[in-house]
C-alpha cells in the first residue's frame, strides 16, 4: 500500500495513528464480550476504520456528521466518553436512547452526529437538509453523510443526490463500498463498474478513493472541503474497501470466497498505516506500546463504569412523556378587525404571517415559487420572501420530507407541501419512521409541518381525492390537525408552525374556494388539541371534523327539530376525548361521521373509546357514517355513491329513533 504524507506533520500523522487504532481495539474488546455473551449484536468496522476516521479528522466539530453500522470511528473521532457509547450499547440511560434504539442508531447535537435509521436512505436526505440550513446561514459549514453499496439503489439515494446537485448543496456523499449487502454481493446490486458513476447523471463531482488508505481518504477529503467552502456543491465519494466480518456477527461470512478474504487482510488500513510509520520512524515501539496500554485501559474503565450502571426501569409515563416534545402553547391573541375571507386565504394569511415571524422558516414543494403553488396558496411569497425560503423541489417527496428533518436538525423549521395528500405516500417512509420517532428516539425535534391537500367531491379521482388522516393517526409521534373552517385552518396551522413536533395538516381542497368567514386580520393562534362545539342540544352527539362538518350542518339546518350537539374535532392528534366524554355523557347516542372509507377510520378509534369511557352512559349503539370500502372513483355519480353524504340523514334519524 502507497502511502503519500504529502506536507503533513508527523505530529498529524500520529494523530491519525491514534483515531484509527482506538475503534480497532474496541472492535476487538467487543469481539470478546460478543463471545462471552456480555453484548448481544455488533455490526463490525474492522477493516473499514480509515473511512469514517478520515472523513472525522477533516471536518470541524461543529460540522454534522450523518453516520451508518460500521462507523464507530466517527463517534469516538468526536470523543465522546466511551462509557457513554457502552451504555448505548447496553440500553442503559447513560447512553443516547434510554435503551429504546440500539447500536448507533442515535443523533446527539452536543457532537454533531446525526444517527441512522434502519431504512438507510431517509439520512440521505436529512444530510441535504442540514447542509441547506448551512447554507442558508451562509456559515461555510459542510456536511458529511455516509451509505453502503446496497443503499444505492433505493430511491432516497437518488432523490437525496438529486436535491443536492440542484440546491448546490455542501454534502460529501460518502459511499463505503464493501463488497457485501448483508450475503448480496456487488454484482448482485448494480450494473455500473462505479458507484461513483452515479453522481455524472447528476451533474455531480464524484471521486473512487481507496478507502483503506487513510493517507488517501484524509488529504483527498481535506482538499475537497477548502474547495466546497469556496464553491459550495455535492460531491460523490465511491470508497472501495471490504467488509471483514459478517453484516453482524452472528450472520459470520461464510458466503464470501476465502481469496478474496486473503486479498483484503492484505491490505488492512491499522497494520498497514502503523507499518508505514515504523518504517519511516515516525513511530517508535515504545510510543505505540504506551499507546494500545492507554486506550485498553480507558476501555476498561469506561466498560466497568457501563457495566456498574442500573438496568433502565420502564415506566408508563417515562416512556409516553417522549413521545412529543413538551411544548407550552403560546397564545397569541387577534384585534378585532375581521375581513371575509376563503379557507384558502386563511391558510395563505397563516403561511404569509408565519413567515414574517419566524425568519428562519422555510417552505418546501412543487412550483409553490413563481407559480405558486397547484392551488395558488403561495401565489407572491418569492417576492416577499425570496426563492431560498420558498423553494421549488424536484418530484421527490421522500427527500424532501427527509430535508425538512435536517432543516430542523440544523436550527430551522419546515413546511412541506404535499401537492396532493395522496402523494404523501412516496414520503411516507422519513413521516413515520423518521419524523415521528426522532423524539422518542434521542429526544431530537422534528420541527416540521407537512401540508396535506385532500378531499373528494370534485371527480379527481383515486389519485387525488384521498382523505389518508387514518394513515398518521395511527402512528404515535405525529400530530394531526384537520380544521374545517377559516377561522380555524389560519390560526391553527399558526399553532402547527409553532409547534416543534412533526404536525400533519390536512386541507380539504373542495373547501379552499367554497368556504368563507370573518377572519382576524392579524396573527393569532388555536391551541391543537381542542374540539370546538357547534351547536348544542340533548338527544344526540355529532362527532366529525373537515368537510364532514359542513355537510353534518346541511343536515341540521334541513332538521330543525333535532337538537344536536355538533362537535367538531379540528385536531385528530391530540384529540379532545374530554369534549367527545362531556358530550357523550349528556346525549347519550352518539353519530360519528367522518369522510375517509370506515374499517380502519379515525371514527373506529373515536368509537371503540366511548365504548370503553361511556358505555354506561348510552342509550344506543355508536353510530359511524363513512365512504363506501373502496377507492374513491372518478365519475359523478359514482363519488357521490362513494362520498357519505346521501346516507347520513337516514343514519341519524334511525339512531334518534332507537
Amino acid at each position: 500500500m502507497n502511502f503519500d504524507r504529502k506536507n503533513l506533520t508527523d505530529e498529524t500523522l500520529l494523530d491519525l495513528y491514534k483515531r484509527i487504532l482506538k475503534p480497532r481495539l474496541i472492535e476487538e474488546k467487543m469481539l470478546i464480550l460478543i463471545r462471552q455473551g456480555k453484548v448481544s449484536k455488533w455490526f463490525s468496522g474492522i477493516g473499514q476504520e480509515a473511512i469514517s476516521v478520515g472523513v472525522t479528522a477533516v471536518l470541524d466539530k461543529d460540522e454534522y456528521i450523518l453516520p451508518m453500522h460500521r462507523n464507530l470511528g466517527v463517534f469516538t473521532g468526536r470523543d465522546i466518553p466511551l462509557y457513554r457509547l457502552f451504555s448505548q450499547w447496553q440500553g442503559k440511560a447513560s447512553g443516547f436512547t434510554k435503551g429504546r434504539d440500539r447500536s448507533f442508531h442515535f443523533g446527539t447535537q452536543e457532537y454533531k452526529i446525526i444517527g441512522m435509521i434502519s431504512h438507510l436512505g431517509p439520512q440521505l436526505g436529512v444530510a441535504d437538509g442540514v447542509a441547506l440550513a448551512n447554507k442558508l446561514k451562509k456559515n461555510g459549514k459542510v456536511t458529511a453523510v455516509f451509505t453502503g453499496e446496497g443503499a444505492t439503489s433505493e430511491g432516497d439515494f437518488h432523490e437525496a443526490l438529486n436535491i443536492a446537485a440542484v440546491w448546490e448543496l455542501p454534502v460529501m456523499f460518502v459511499i463505503e463500498n464493501n463488497g457485501y449487502g448483508l450475503s448480496t454481493p456487488t454484482d448482485e446490486q448494480y450494473r455500473c463498474k462505479n458507484l461513483a458513476d452515479k453522481g455524472i447523471g447528476y451533474g455531480m463531482e464524484s471521486h473512487i478513493v481507496d478507502g483503506n488508505n487513510i493517507l488517501e481518504v484524509y488529504n483527498l477529503l481535506s482538499e475537497l472541503k477548502a474547495s466546497m467552502i469556496e464553491r459550495p456543491r455535492p460531491v460523490l465519494l465511491e470508497f472501495k474497501t471490504f467488509r471483514m466480518r459478517g453484516h453482524e456477527e452472528a450472520s459470520g461470512t461464510k458466503y464470501v470466497p476465502q481469496e478474496l478474504m486473503d486479498m483484503w487482510a492484505i491490505k488492512d488500513p491499522v497494520d498497514n498505516f502503523r507499518k508505514y510509520l515504523s518504517e519511516n520512524n515516525i513511530l517508535k515501539a515504545d510510543f505505540d506500546e504506551a499507546l494500545r496500554a492507554e486506550i485498553k485501559k480507558e476501555i476498561d474503565d469506561n466498560l466497568l463504569i457501563a457495566n456498574n450502571e442500573a438496568e433502565i426501569e420502564a415506566t408508563y409515563r417515562g416512556e409516553l412523556n417522549d413521545v412529543y416534545k413538551p411544548y407550552d402553547f403560546e397564545e397569541f391573541n387577534h384585534s378585532d378587525e375581521v375581513e371575509n375571507v376563503r379557507y384558502i386565504d386563511g391558510i395563505s394569511q397563516g403561511l404569509r404571517q408565519s413567515m414574517e415571524r419566524h425568519d428562519n422558516l422555510v417552505i418546501m414543494g412543487q412550483d409553490i415559487a413563481e407559480y405558486g403553488g397547484a392551488f395558488k396558496i403561495t401565489d407572491g411569497f418569492v417576492a416577499q420572501f425570496g426563492k431560498e425560503r420558498v423553494r421549488n423541489t424536484p418530484i421527490c417527496e421522500s427527500a424532501v420530507v427527509s430535508a425538512a428533518m435536517g432543516l430542523s436538525i440544523n436550527g430551522h423549521k419546515a413546511i412541506v407541501e404535499m401537492q396532493f395528500a395522496d402523494f404523501v405516500s412516496t414520503g411516507f417512509n422519513p413521516v413515520v419512521n423518521l419524523l415521528a420517532k426522532s423524539h422518542y428516539r434521542w429526544l431530537e425535534k422534528a420541527d416540521v409541518v407537512v401540508r396535506m391537500p385532500c378531499g373528494g367531491g370534485t371527480q379527481a379521482g383515486p389519485f387525488h381525492s384521498q382523505t389518508n388522516e387514518a394513515w398518521f393517526t395511527k402512528t404515535p409521534g405525529l400530530k394531526v390537525v384537520y380544521p374545517a373552517f377559516p377561522y380555524d385552518v389560519k390560526g391553527l396551522l399558526n399553532a402547527s408552525i409553532n409547534d416543534p413536533n412533526p404536525v400533519m395538516f390536512f386541507e380539504h381542497k373542495q373547501l379552499y374556494r367554497s368556504m368563507s368567514q370573518d377572519v382576524p386580520k392579524d396573527y393569532y393562534t388555536i391551541p391543537l388539541g381542542k374540539a370546538a362545539l357547534l351547536k348544542e342540544g340533548n338527544d344526540v352527539t355529532i362527532i366529525s371534523f373537515g368537510a364532514a362538518v359542513h355537510w353534518a350542518l346541511d343536515t341540521l339546518s334541513k332538521n330543525p327539530e333535532i337538537s344536536a350537539d355538533l362537535l367538531d374535532l379540528r385536531t385528530l392528534q391530540p384529540m379532545d376525548t374530554e369534549a367527545i366524554y362531556a358530550s357523550v355523557k349528556k346525549t347519550g347516542k352518539v353519530i360519528i361521521y367522518q369522510e375517509d372509507t370506515l374499517f380502519g377510520g379515525v371514527a373506529s378509534d373515536i368509537s371503540a373509546m366511548i365504548m370503553e369511557n361511556c358505555f354506561e352512559y348510552l342509550d344506543a349503539p355508536v353510530k359511524r357514517v363513512a365512504s363506501l370500502d373502496s377507492p374513491i372513483p372518478f365519475t359523478k355519480a359514482l363519488e357521490d355513491q362513494f362520498l357519505p353524504k346521501g346516507r347520513f340523514e337516514n343514519a341519524l334519524k334511525e339512531l334518534l329513533e332507537y
